[in-house]
C-alpha cells in the first residue's frame, strides 16, 4: 500500500482467498483494504492514538439521506452529549482534493453540523473549523486534539 502522511500505527491486515482485508477498531470487524480504506484506517488511528479521541465517540462509514440520496460520512466523531464535533472524508492517495471533495463534505455538513471537517487523501490534510452563527470557515494548520474541541 502507500506511505501516507500519517504517523504509523499497528496495521492488523489479513489475506483473504478473494483480497486482502485490514482490521477497523471502530466497527470491529474485517474489511476489505482498498486504498481509500487505507486512508480512512489511518485517519481513525491518527485521530485515536494521537488527538486522544474516545474510539465509543467515533462512527465510520455514517449513512444519511440528502436529497433522496443515500450517502455515507467517513469518519464522524461526537462529544460526549452526542453532538457531533468532527467531520471527515477521505480520498485514495491517487484522488487530488479538489472543490468537488469540499463541497461534498460540506453537503455533508448542512445536516450534521460538525464545528470541523477534515479532508484527506492521506497525503494532503485539510482541516476547517466551523463558525455556524457567521457561516463563515477558517482552514487550521493542525487538527486540534479531543480535549481541547470539547471546550
Amino acid at each position: 500500500m502507500y506511505e501516507l502522511n500519517f504517523p504509523s500505527f499497528d496495521v492488523r491486515v489479513q489475506k483473504g482467498k478473494e483480497f486482502v482485508t485490514i482490521y477497523d477498531v471502530i466497527r470491529k470487524k474485517w474489511v476489505k483494504l482498498t486504498p481509500e480504506e487505507w486512508v480512512r484506517q489511518h485517519a481513525v488511528h491518527f485521530l485515536l492514538e494521537t488527538k486522544q479521541f474516545p474510539t465509543s465517540l467515533m462512527a465510520v462509514e455514517v449513512g444519511m439521506e440528502i436529497q433522496t440520496m443515500k450517502r455515507r460520512a467517513d469518519i464522524v466523531c461526537y462529544d460526549s452529549q452526542g453532538n457531533v464535533l468532527l467531520v471527515v472524508e477521505c480520498k485514495a492517495p491517487e484522488v487530488k482534493i479538489t472543490q468537488a471533495v469540499f463541497d461534498q463534505i460540506a453537503q455533508y455538513n448542512i445536516l450534521l453540523k460538525a464545528q470541523y471537517l477534515l479532508v484527506t487523501n492521506g497525503l494532503e490534510h485539510y482541516i476547517c473549523k466551523i463558525d455556524s452563527e457567521h457561516k463563515t470557515y477558517v482552514f487550521l494548520e493542525d487538527m486540534p486534539d479531543y480535549k481541547s474541541l470539547k471546550q
